[in-house]
């Protein structure tokens, strides 16, 4: 099983871009687009939270699941 993270379609749905969210976000653009592109091999529990927050997710289901 693999950790997949939704972030890229979850910016599609909002019509909102990696860079806005880095800005959004105090993240560096690099992360978001290393959590958009699932290439990252650590993720970074604050990133996720400052992530779900910006976008307005209250279930982490909605950011991140398990694939096979």
């Amino acid at each position: 099983m693999e950790l997949y993270v939704r972030l890229q379609e979850l910016l599609k749905e909002r019509n909102m871009t990696q860079k806005e969210l880095a800005e959004a976000t105090g993240l560096r653009p690099t992360t978001i687009s290393e959590l958009c592109n699932n290439v990252r091999s650590t993720i970074n529990r604050e990133h996720l939270v400052k992530v779900a927050e910006t976008l307005g997710i209250s279930d982490i289901k909605e950011l991140i699941e398990l694939r096979k």
